[in-house]
This record gives C-alpha cells, sequence and structure tokens, in this order.
C-alpha cells in the first residue's frame, strides 16, 4: 500500500521519451535540482522541455545542461534564463562514479524525467550507451510484436464471449 501511496504523491512535470529510443540505459539516478523561485512555478505550470537536454560532470559538480524552464508567465524583470544551466545534487561518492563511467567510451548522462517527490523537484538521470540503428529497429519491432498479440488476445477475447 505504501508504493501505491508513493506513487500517487509524485507527479511527473516532463518526460523524455525520446531517450528510450535512442540510448540502453545502464543505471538510473536520482537527483535533486537547484532551481531559482522562478523556475519552479514554470516547472509546475509544466513548462518544462527535456528534450535536448543532457547531464555532464565538470568541476566536480554535475550538472543539467540545455534543458529548457520557459519563463515564468507572471515573472517580472526577474525571471530566469530558460536555458541556464542547473546544479544536479547527488552525493560526492555518486558524482566521482558518474565522472569515472562517462569517460569510458560510448556513455553518456540523460536526463529521463523531472517529477515531484515529497513536495521536492526531482530529475531522474541515466547512465546510458546510444543504440545503434539496428538495435532501434529490433526494438520498434519487439513493440509492434507485442501490441499485434495483445489486440489478437483482445479479439480473441471479443469474439468467445459473444
Amino acid at each position: 500500500m505504501a508504493n501505491k501511496n508513493t506513487e500517487a504523491r509524485m507527479k511527473n512535470f516532463a518526460i523524455n521519451r525520446q531517450a528510450a529510443h535512442f540510448y540502453h540505459f545502464l543505471e538510473k539516478f536520482e537527483t535533486g535540482i537547484e532551481l531559482k523561485g522562478t523556475e519552479v512555478k514554470s516547472i509546475r505550470e509544466g513548462k518544462v522541455n527535456l528534450k535536448d537536454s543532457y547531464a555532464m560532470v565538470k568541476g566536480g559538480q554535475a550538472w543539467l545542461i540545455d534543458c529548457h524552464v520557459s519563463t515564468y508567465s507572471s515573472g517580472s524583470y526577474l525571471n530566469h534564463d530558460p536555458l541556464r544551466d542547473r546544479r544536479l545534487l547527488l552525493h560526492r561518492q555518486e558524482i566521482d562514479k558518474l565522472a569515472s563511467r562517462t569517460q569510458e567510451k560510448g556513455l553518456t548522462l540523460v536526463p529521463i524525467r523531472l517529477y515531484m517527490k515529497a513536495n521536492r523537484i526531482k530529475c531522474e538521470i541515466a547512465l546510458a550507451k546510444g543504440k545503434k540503428v539496428y538495435d532501434r529497429r529490433e526494438t520498434e519491432r519487439r513493440r509492434t510484436l507485442k501490441r499485434e498479440t495483445e489486440q489478437a488476445i483482445r479479439d480473441h477475447q471479443r469474439r468467445s464471449r459473444s
């Protein structure tokens, strides 16, 4: 029951659906994110886009780069820059681990989703390896096959009830 309650309190603001298409996720991390007040309000309105964003470790800190958070509609001259780099809050051991793993060939940090958990905005990032074109085709083939199988089962159940 606690799991359902936790899921009910988590609200997704942005999901990077394209990331699953282009990358294999090796490991996922939940991070905090350092935001300004107008950014928080804008994210709560759902005006955030993770499509072209990525994360990286530089200067001993983890950063979210190219995440577009639109300016707050009721903001004043103190509004934030929509494409500014935002610091991700991780433990030192996790930052060191990510720094060493991203030095490996072909590994990168990809933000998967932005969500609220216990009144805090969190960012889920994944250590990912890029998919080859044939991997993407195979994933699409499996998805299509699964969809067609489920449809056939539903049709069969519908016909057997009649």
